[in-house]
């Protein structure tokens, strides 16, 4: 719960940036010269840029949450079995064995989104966040029934 509200929080304000960065451009648009012009219109295009990173995003994490629960309800989801040093963080061996395994268990069903889920965690306990992304997109893809980039 607490990282959904970060995660809403943190969109709220960025919204909220958007807003500002796009009434700014505005204002300079308005002013009418060809600098001005050029300016607003550049500052204009960072805000539209914002916001369709802000909904791929959201909608990244959306899916990845509703595969999450599917994944609960058929009792698939990764076991915690990794061990964590005095402060909490993981252990970074016991990360690579647990993504050894993964790994394994992907190679061995490379169409089952569900193996892929699994070896997306696994790669974000490892702390390697552009593969579980991927990992985790092609999950998706793979549940969606899409073609999958290789």
């Amino acid at each position: 719960m607490r990282a959904k509200l970060s995660y809403a929080v943190t969109a709220a304000v960025l919204v909220f940036y958007f807003v500002l960065v796009g009434s700014r451009g505005v204002m300079l648009i308005q002013t009418g010269t060809l600098l001005t012009v050029t300016f607003g219109v550049a500052v204009l295009i960072l805000p539209v840029i914002g916001v369709w990173f802000l909904w791929k995003n959201t909608k990244f994490v959306r899916r990845a949450n509703q595969l999450a629960a599917e994944l609960d309800a058929q009792g698939g989801l990764p076991v915690d079995e990794l061990k964590r040093t005095p402060g909490g963080r993981i252990d970074r061996d016991s990360a690579d064995e647990v993504f050894a395994k993964r790994k394994a268990e992907t190679e061995a069903a490379p169409d089952d989104w569900r193996s892929w889920f699994r070896l997306a965690v696994a790669y974000q306990d490892a702390r390697d966040t552009p593969r579980a992304r991927k990992a985790m997109q092609r999950a998706i893809a793979l549940h969606d029934g899409k073609p999958v980039q290789v």
